[in-house]
Parts: C-alpha cells; structure tokens; sequence
C-alpha cells in the first residue's frame, strides 16, 4: 500500500457506506484527517450504513455532529482547522461559500452518479427508476449550485437489469474508494484536474419521499419494475392498494404478456400477475401494512384475491 509523505490535513464532512469507504482510503493512505464531521443517526430512518463516526473514533479523529453548517460560529471552527482540503463524501447538507473557499487545495465532493447526468439527491435510485444501463462516481469541486462544479475524475459502472439500489450502491461505495484512491496523489501535488461540466447535458433530481413509491399501474411493467427494484429493501419500498390496505411490493418480474385487463386488475393468481399500462407484472415478495413479508400466491390465498380484482386506492 503506497502511503502519503508530508499527508495533507483534510476537513472529512461524511456520511453512509461511501462516507465509510473514503475515509477509510485516507485513512489508510497516511492523509492527516483533522476532523470529521457527519450526522447524529435518525431513529426513525433504517441505519443500514456503517458508521462513519464509529470509524473516525477508532481511529482517534474527533467527530462533531453540527445541526447548521452555516452559522458564523460553524465557519469559524473551520477556519481555524486551517485544513489544506475539505472532502465531502455523502454528507446530506449544503456547504456554504464560506467554507468552501478557505483550504488551498480545494473543497470536493464525491457524487453517486456520472456528472453532469443526475445531479441532486439520491442518484442511485433515480438511476434505477429511469431504467438506465450505466451510472458512476464523479469526484468534483464543490460550488454554490448542487453538484455543478468542475469534475477531477470519474469511474463508470454498469447496471444490471435486476440489480437493486443496494446492489448499486454496493458498487458505487467500491468505485468511490478506487477513484479517491487514484486520484489522492494529484491531490496533494495540487495537479488534481478541473474538467468543466456540460450544462447543456446536466439534468437534476430532488430527493425522494416514501410515498413517491406509489405505484401508477398505467405506466409499463418494465417500468413498475424499475420502481420496485429502486426502492425495494433498504428503502421504504414500492406500494399499491387492495380493500383499502396498503400491500407493498418488494420484487416483481416484467413480462411482455399481452393482457385484456385495465392496468391495476389482477390477471391470474398462481402466479399472481397484474395488468399494467403495456405487458403484465408477476408479483413476488408481498407484503400487506403490519403483516409479514411472503411470496404473491401466498398473499394471494390469504387475503382472497380473485382474478378480476383491481389493485388501487
């Protein structure tokens, strides 16, 4: 392992697996972590993750957990660090200009998707959701606006047809780790590169609320599917209705079948398929609100669905 002479002091703002990960690299490339700063676990969010803050103490770097970043006490602090870089690897908020400009070798920030395509927040499952074949990690410079600054360098990784936002983010915590680790020695020698984005080619996506999982039973199997596995375990999950309950969806199989069914209406029971705006969804892991999680047949028989039936509000 090729370790840092003279390491640089980095400022860490992390969070999540890809926060774990390239604290890790700098920990292990000899980089001088002054401080992390990260977030106080949700209790009411699912803490899959591994913990950047249980990381950074094992190894005797202070952690602070800040409820505002931009207060002038805050921007202060951070001033008087004096850190040559500041790294921000899935921290989930904003850093002000203040504090962006004060290290000499710049302020990056490690993005889940391939700049300029997927700009904002949860590019994994945004990703997922428009059926893509391809993503990335972009590590770029951090401005004002939300992930639009030059980029110094990038990794593509493939999506398969049936991976999941975790199977994504799995490769994504990985590809991070390696391109910090590429990148770490311009870093340092101040030669990082600066590669403008394309603004023409950028688009952008806001975060996502657990009802967005609402499934449209007129829109394409392949793209209720899409859905479904974007925002399948860990995440809250993709949903329709049945009888008034909320059922959840956790994996399905898109099939071309044609269908006389309206989109909604359950088309056969072994195996439990569904009628969508073009081809037909064979449901598999169902799970009704306050039951447990079991296979569509089974949901099927238990809660006496007939072919014919309509899933719905």
């Amino acid at each position: 392992m090729a370790i840092i002479n003279n390491p640089v002091r980095a400022l860490v703002f992390a969070y999540h697996n890809v926060g774990h990960a390239c604290l890790k690299v700098l920990i292990d490339q000899g980089v001088d972590v002054i401080s992390v700063v990260t977030h106080e676990d949700d209790p009411k969010e699912d803490v899959w993750f591994q913990s950047v803050a249980g990381l950074a103490l094992r190894n005797r770097i202070p952690v602070h957990t800040p409820t505002n970043v931009r207060t002038t006490e805050f921007i202060r602090w951070v001033e008087s660090l004096e850190p040559d870089v500041i790294f921000s690897f899935y921290y989930r908020n904003m850093l002000p200009a203040e504090i962006l400009k004060i290290p000499r070798l710049g302020s990056m920030n490690m993005h889940g998707s391939y700049l300029p395509k997927y700009r904002g927040r949860c590019p994994v499952n945004w990703v997922l959701i428009h059926g893509e074949n391809e993503t990335g990690v972009t590590l770029h410079d951090m401005v004002p606006k939300p992930d639009a600054g030059d980029m110094v360098g990038q990794k593509k990784i493939p999506i398969g047809p049936e991976e999941t936002a975790r199977d994504l983010f799995d490769k994504i915590t990985e590809a991070a780790a390696q391109l910090l680790t590429e990148l770490l020695p311009l870093i340092r020698e101040g030669r990082a590169p600066r590669i403008k984005q394309s603004e023409e080619d950028s688009t952008y996506f806001g975060g996502r609320r657990p009802e967005d999982g609402r499934i449209d039973w007129g829109l394409s199997a392949r793209e209720i599917h899409n859905l479904i596995r974007a925002v399948t375990h860990p995440y809250p999950g993709a949903f329709t209705y049945f009888h008034g309950s909320k059922v959840l969806i956790w994996n399905a199989i898109p099939l071309d079948d044609p269908s006389d069914k309206t989109p909604g209406q359950v088309v056969s029971i072994t195996p439990l398929k569904v009628a969508t705006g073009k081809g037909v969804l064979q449901l598999g892991r169902v799970q009704k609100q306050g039951d447990e999680e079991m296979d569509g047949e089974i949901f099927a028989e238990k809660y006496v669905v007939k072919s014919g039936a309509v899933l719905k509000e």
